[in-house]
C-alpha cells in the first residue's frame, strides 16, 4: 500500500488503530497493505495528511529500521514539481511511521481501467510531469526502482510520483547493486534483468514505459508470463502504435535497450514541456489570451480529467474546541515569531539522523501521544538566538521542510556519512559560483589542481569548478581533450579530490554551521559537452584527504604512476637528480666495498614526484637482483630515506613554493614485471 495510493473516502478506524501518530490526529484510515498502514489524519492547522504506520514485524527488525531511516534521509532530499512531499517521520518510534501531504485522485492504472487512455494536452502533461519528477528524484542522488501505474496519482492538478525509495526499505534494496532482482514485471529494464544493476536509466526505460501505456492502455512489451516478458524486454522492440507522433522520439529514446543510449529524465522532461508548449499554442489559436509563462503553469492548464470525489475530513466532535485552541496558540506564537525574525522547530537528535529544519513547521507529539519538549528559536532583533520549551514534540522526528535548505540563509552540511554515489543529473544541474565564499572556494581548488598539474605539463586541461547546493556537492570538470592519455586523466582525478577535499574539509573545519558543501566529485566532459561517463572519483570531505595514518603516510600505485609522468618544473628536475647521486653516494657509504654491491647513477634508480599527495617516489628496476633479498631492500629503503630527506627539507628551506615532504621507495623486478614498495615515510623539515 503506497504512502499516498488511497481512496479518497474515509474509512472507520479499527480497534487498536492510534489516536495521534507525531503531530497528527488520526480521524480515520486510508487503507493498509503489506508494509503498513495508512492512517488519514490532520494536523493542527487542519490540513489533510496521509501517515504510514510500519507493522510490528517490521518494526522488531533493527536492520529494517536502518534501512528505513536510510530511505527517509534519502526521500528528504527530494524536492520538485510533481512529487507528493514527505512531511515527517520517526525511524525510531515504537512503530516507525512517515507522513506525506495528501493527494486525491486515481493512480493511472485505476484511470485507464475506468476511462481508457490520455489524450491530447493531458498526455503530454503527464509526460512533462512524471519526467520532471524524475528529474528532481535524480538530481537528489536517488533512484526510483518502480516507477510503473500504480506508482503515478493522478490529481486534480496534475499527475504526482509516488514512493521514491520508502517502500524499498522492506526489501532491503536502499543501496542499488548487482545480483538483486527487485521492481515490478513489465516495468524492469533490460540491464536490471541481466545484472540485477539499477540506476537512473533504469527509471527512465519504466518511463518509457509508463507513458506509452499511458498514451495508449498497453504495456509496450506485453503482459504474459515473467519470464516471456523479460525476454521481449532484453531482445524485442516496444510496440508503440497509436502513441502520438511527437513522444514518439523521446519515448524511443528512453526504450534503447543500451543504457548509455537513453535519454535522461532532464532532456526528457525538457523535450516534453517543448511538446506542451506546443500543444498549448495550438489549442489557443492565434487570437487566445496570453499564454502560461511557465512549464507548471501550462501543465496546469493542459491537464482535464474526470472530477474526482474528496470529502472534506472531520475531526471528532469532541475535537474542535481542542483544535480551535490549538489553532489560535500556533497563530499566536507565529505572530510572535514574525515580529521577532523567525521560528524554527527542529530535531534535537544527532546529526546522522538527518538534522533537518524547517520554518514554521508544526509541533508533534510522542508515539504514546504524550507530549514532550520542543525547543523553538527565535532570532531577535539583536541576532542572539534565544531558546525557549514548548510542549507536543517527539525530538527523533525528522521534519521536512519544503526544501531541505529553505528559510536558512546560511545552512550547515547535512549529508555526512552517506555514501550515495554521484550521478549525471547532479552534475547537470550545478551551476557555477554565487556567492563570495563559493568563489573563494571555486578560486582555491582551481589554483591548487593548477599547482599541481602544472609540474607535469598539463595546465592545458583547465578545471571548472560548479556547485550543487541541494546535493551539498561541489563538482570539478575537465575536457574535453582529444587523445588524451589515460594516466594524464587519473591525475586529473587525483588532483581535483585532493584539492577539493583540502579545500572543503578547511570550510567544514571553520564554519560548520554555514558552510554546505562537504561533499565532491570529479568529471570528464565528451566533445559534444556531455559526460564522458559516470564521475571519475566523489568523496567525502570529512573522509581527511590524505592517507595518513598516526602521522605515517603510505605511498600507493597511483602515486607512483603519477611520479612516473616527466616533470618540467625545474626545481624538481634538480633536485630529482641531486637526490639519485645523494642516494649513489649514501648506498655505497654504507655497504661492503665490492664491485657488486656498489651503485652508480646509471644502475636504473630513478625519482619522480606526485603533486597530488607532495611526495617525492623512488624506484629501481633492479636488473641484477641487488635488492632481492630483505636485508638489501631495508638497506636501500634506509638510504633513501636519509638521501631524499635531507634534500627535500634542504629545498623545503630555501624554496617557499617547495611542498615535497613524503617519500615512498618500491623495487621493480624486471623479469616479473611485479612492484614492490619498501618504505615511506614523511620528513620532519
Amino acid at each position: 500500500m503506497s504512502i499516498a495510493r488511497v481512496e479518497a473516502r474515509v474509512q472507520p478506524a479499527r480497534s487498536g488503530d492510534p489516536k495521534r501518530v507525531g503531530p497528527y490526529r488520526v480521524i480515520g484510515r486510508l487503507g493498509s497493505g503489506g508494509m503498513g498502514t495508512v492512517h488519514a489524519g490532520l494536523d493542527p492547522a487542519g490540513l489533510r495528511v496521509a501517515v504510514k504506520v510500519i507493522h510490528p514485524a517490521y518494526a522488531a527488525d533493527p536492520e529494517f529500521r536502518a534501512r528505513f531511516r536510510r530511505e527517509v534521509q534519502l526521500s528528504a532530499r527530494v524536492q520538485g514539481p510533481c512529487l507528493i512531499p514527505l512531511l515527517a517521520a520517526d525511524p525510531d518510534a515504537e512503530n516507525p511511521w512517515l507522513a506525506t501531504a495528501y493527494a486525491p485522485g486515481p493512480t493511472l492504472d485505476q484511470h485507464v481501467a475506468a476511462h481508457g487512455a490520455l489524450t491530447g494536452g493531458t498526455l503530454y502533461a503527464f509526460a512533462t510531469g512524471t519526467a520532471q519528477a524524475l528529474a528532481a528524484i535524480h538530481a537528489a542522488g536517488v533512484v526510483h526502482r518502480d516507477v510503473k501505474p500504480q506508482n503515478v496519482i493522478l490529481t486534480p492538478a496534475g499527475p504526482r510520483v509516488l514512493d521514491f525509495g520508502i517502500a524499498h526499505a522492506t526489501d532491503g534494496t536502499s543501496v542499488t547493486r548487482t545480483g538483486v532482482m527487485t521492481g515490478t514485471p513489465g516495468w524492469i529494464s533490460p540491464e536490471h534483468y541481466r545484472t540485477g544493476t539499477a540506476g537512473p536509466e533504469g527509471d527512465m526505460f519504466a518511463w518509457g514505459t509508463l507513458v506509452a501505456y499511458a498514451a495508449t492502455g498497453r504495456l509496450p512489451f506485453g503482459t504474459g508470463a515473467p519470464d516471456v516478458v523479460a525476454y521481449r524486454v532484453m531482445s524485442g522492440e516496444p510496440e508503440l502504435d497509436g502513441l502520438p507522433d511527437e513522444l514518439r522520439e523521446p519515448l524511443t529514446k528512453a526504450l534503447a535497450k543500451s543504457p548509455a543510449e537513453r535519454i535522461s529524465a532532464d532532456a526528457a522532461a525538457a523535450e516534453c514541456a517543448r511538446i506542451l508548449a506546443g500543444q498549448a499554442t495550438q489549442v489557443l489559436g492565434a487570437d487566445a489570451g496570453p499564454e502560461p509563462g511557465g512549464v507548471s503553469d501550462r501543465l496546469t492548464a493542459e491537464w482535464s480529467l474526470p472530477g474526482v470525489a474528496d470529502p472534506v475530513w472531520h475531526l471528532p466532535a469532541s475535537a474542535f474546541r481542542k483544535r480551535a485552541l490549538v489553532t489560535a496558540v500556533t497563530t499566536a506564537v507565529v505572530a510572535a515569531a514574525v515580529t521577532a525574525g523567525f521560528v524554527t522547530f527542529h530535531n534535537s537528535g544527532d546529526r546522522g539522523d538527518a538534522n533537518l529544519t524547517s520554518e514554521g513547521a508544526a509541533p508533534s507529539a510522542s508515539p504514546t501521544g504524550q507530549p514532550a519538549p520542543l525547543t523553538t528559536s527565535a532570532t531577535t532583533g539583536s541576532g542572539k538566538t534565544a531558546e525557549t520549551t514548548a510542549p507536543g514534540a517527539d525530538p527523533r522526528t525528522i521534519r521536512i521542510p519544503t526544501d531541505p535548505l529553505a528559510g536558512v540563509p546560511d545552512p550547515a552540511y547535512t549529508r555526512a556519512g552517506e555514501e550515495t554515489q554521484p550521478h549525471p543529473d547532479e552534475w547537470r544541474s550545478s551551476t557555477t559560483a554565487d556567492s563570495p565564499e563559493e568563489r573563494g572556494a571555486a578560486k582555491t581548488i582551481h589554483d591548487r589542481m593548477l599547482a599541481m598539474l602544472v609540474t607535469k605539463d598539463m595546465d592545458f586541461m583547465q578545471p571548472a569548478i560548479s556547485f550543487n547546493r541541494r546535493a551539498q556537492t561541489v563538482l570539478v570538470t575537465g575536457g574535453p581533450v582529444a587523445q588524451l592519455p589515460e594516466d594524464h586523466q587519473d591525475v586529473f582525478r587525483r588532483a581535483g579530490e585532493m584539492a577539493a577535499c583540502s579545500t572543503l574539509a578547511h570550510r567544514l573545519a571553520n564554519d560548520p554551521a554555514t558552510w554546505p558543501y562537504g561533499r565532491f566529485s570529479v568529471h570528464w566532459k565528451t566533445s559534444d559537452g556531455d559526460l564522458d561517463a559516470a564521475a571519475l572519483g566523489f568523496g567525502e570531505a570529512t573522509d581527511g584527504c590524505v592517507a595518513e595514518t598516526a602521522g605515517q603516510w603510505h605511498g600507493d600505485e597511483f602515486g607512483m604512476a603519477t611520479a612516473e609522468i616527466p616533470s618540467s618544473d625545474k626545481a624538481e628536475i634538480r633536485v630529482a637528480d641531486a637526490a639519485v647521486k645523494a642516494i649513489v653516494a649514501t648506498w655505497n657509504a654504507n655497504t661492503a666495498e665490492t664491485n657488486e654491491d656498489a651503485l652508480t647513477v646509471d644502475d636504473g634508480i630513478s625519482l619522480g614526484f606526485d603533486p597530488v599527495e607532495s611526495a617525492a617516489y623512488v624506484w629501481t628496476d633492479d636488473p641484477n637482483s641487488r635488492f632481492a633479498s630483505r636485508a638489501s631492500q631495508s638497506n636501500f629503503k634506509g638510504a633513501v630515506e636519509k638521501a631524499v630527506c635531507r634534500k627535500l627539507t634542504d629545498e623545503f628551506n630555501s624554496n617557499k613554493s617547495w611542498n615535497y615532504t613524503r617519500w615512498a621507495v618500491a623495487v621493480n623486478d624486471a623479469y616479473t614485471g611485479t612492484r614492490q614498495f619498501v618504505g615511506s615515510g614523511i620528513c620532519t623539515p
